[in-house]
């Protein structure tokens, strides 16, 4: 049975809510819950397989060596509806008489984002991209595709609907790296963006609709969120995998009436009383993720070192409305690419990068190397990424779409290589001298399932927040299905778990739209003239 601080003594009449994984989405729902479900902290628990809560929201000091972070979502104001919702209510770390809203809206009025080197050729030329690189087939086959019911794309694969060279434009170059996309990915999605991020169109090439934290997304979202969900009393348990639901049927609809997890190495069982509420995160884009060092590359993983799909395949066999999860995690090789986080003992290549670029580091964007085989790109922020890093430090991080492909510079694949020889092809891109990084450690990030929420999918491969005859028991990951909204965000999860929060809390409170930015007749016509331009 269950032991500690997880016990079942009641603090009130209200249900209990247990939350299985420790990512963005849970942090979410269980503010969610409180806020405006007015559910007691102490009645809400969040059960985390790793040592740390935040999921693929990661970064921090590593044992080899510098600093290391998977990635970071691109962030707008202009969408991300639900998020600022959510942070509008969350007070700062480091000034607590403002919101996290607040605190990134006042950071980005002083560090504004625009790029003035997003594409560099092999000569370490600004490649010129005030036009799209269009033909006119490639428009015609965009409008196609963007006025497409999905209905139509259903299993459809971007190649399906656009010709071999629409993937040699500058176009494609920028809006690929940016978002991560490879042509064999879903063709619904790429709609979905560019419906979703249709006012980026226009600006993609400056990347002047992106908004920055102040420090990487771990320290300025997951961590305020942490504490404000502790100062509320809400349950935090780390090292606790969840293995499997005692389930029956209430009414004829699924519910949750155990949760069995192994925790310190003891397998246990968390009993869910009548009313009790259960919300699961499935799947993981950062499953089977590891690290490499200077010295040795990461290892390749696959489902079999990592549960994190186990327990979601397990509920949707014979279930088909908890999805397919075999449509999103049946082919590493179409999922999977490799980032590095570098950190640098003096400002040098800062100073030579906004040289270069023209940017000061935190008002740029990624700087992607359109010729790199890897199709490599790196991007400075604004220092220091983290709190407490030494003011003589800088940290970059980078990545790479096509870590199988030999390096233009390293006779291997990206996916062979340490931490040197990816310094090693980065310095060729750029033509800089071996001296050029001084004392510096790059760690390499291999992420078999990175996007692996792009892949080919049909209606019902994602369930619903709320999948129809369940009783109490909810979604909240990437793969579950909102309708306009797009994957791969920090808003996707935090709008899942406010619609999950919402419906089974009956709670009366709008939630935020998904912008209509498409329908505005000003943003198709900027759109219209920068894909004739």
């Amino acid at each position: 049975m269950w032991h500690g601080e997880c016990s079942e003594t009641p603090m009130s009449e209200k249900p209990k809510a247990f939350l299985v994984g420790g990512g963005i989405g849970s942090l979410a729902a269980a503010a969610f819950m409180i806020r405006d479900g007015h559910l007691p902290g102490g009645n809400i628990t969040i059960l985390e397989a790793s040592a740390i809560m935040g999921g693929s929201l990661d970064g921090a000091q590593v044992p080899v060596g510098g600093y290391s972070m998977r990635g970071g979502r691109m962030m707008t104001t202009d969408n991300y509806e639900c998020t600022w919702d959510l942070f509008k209510s969350i007070p700062s770390l480091d000034s607590r008489d403002q919101s996290v809203f607040l605190e990134t809206l006042a950071f980005n009025q002083q560090h504004p984002s625009h790029a003035q080197a997003r594409l560099v050729d092999c000569r370490r030329a600004k490649v010129p991209v005030t036009s799209m690189g269009f033909s006119m087939q490639d428009r015609v086959e965009l409008l196609r595709l963007s006025r497409a019911d999905e209905d139509k794309l259903d299993g459809d694969r971007i190649t399906d609907w656009m010709s071999p060279d629409f993937f040699e434009s500058e176009f494609w170059y920028m809006w690929s790296t940016t978002f991560a996309f490879q042509p064999w990915h879903s063709a619904v999605e790429f709609r979905r963006y560019l419906h979703r991020f249709m006012l980026e169109f226009s600006r993609i090439e400056t990347l002047a609709g992106v908004k920055r934290t102040i420090y990487n997304q771990y320290d300025s979202l997951v961590r305020p969120l942490q504490a404000w969900l502790l100062a509320q009393g809400v349950r935090l348990v780390p090292g606790c995998e969840v293995t499997d639901f005692d389930h029956t049927k209430v009414d004829g609809r699924f519910t949750v009436t155990g949760i069995h997890c192994v925790r310190q190495g003891r397998p246990e069982v968390i009993p869910v009383a009548d009313g009790g509420l259960v919300f699961f995160q499935n799947g993981s884009m950062t499953d089977a993720s590891s690290l490499g060092t200077m010295t040795s590359p990461p290892k390749r993983l696959t489902k079999a070192e990592s549960g994190g799909w186990k327990l979601w395949e397990k509920l949707a066999d014979g279930r088909p409305q908890f999805g397919n999860p075999s449509a999103f995690n049946s082919c590493i090789a179409e999922s999977c690419w490799e980032s590095f986080t570098v950190t640098l003992q003096d400002a040098s290549f800062f100073d030579q990068m906004s040289r270069f670029t023209g940017n000061e580091a935190g008002t740029g964007g990624l700087v992607t190397f359109e010729d790199s085989n890897w199709l490599m790109s790196i991007v400075l922020a604004h220092q220091p990424h983290f709190p407490g890093q030494p003011a003589d430090v800088q940290v970059f991080w980078g990545y790479s779409l096509f870590p199988d492909r030999i390096g233009n510079f390293v006779a291997k694949p990206m996916a062979e290589c340490n931490g040197a020889e990816i310094l090693q092809e980065l310095r060729g891109h750029l033509r800089l001298d071996p001296e050029s990084f001084g004392t510096v450690t790059c760690v390499p990030c291999m992420m078999p399932y990175i996007t692996s929420m792009f892949m080919p999918r049909v209606r019902g491969d994602r369930p619903l927040p709320v999948p129809p005859g369940t009783r109490n028991f909810a979604f909240i990951s990437q793969f579950v299905e909102i309708p306009e909204d797009v994957v791969f965000t920090v808003e996707y999860s935090v709008r899942a778990a406010q619609m999950a929060v919402y419906q089974l809390l009956g709670i009366d409170r709008e939630i935020p739209p998904v912008t209509a930015h498409d329908r505005s007749l000003h943003t198709q016509f900027e759109a219209l003239i920068k894909a004739f331009d």
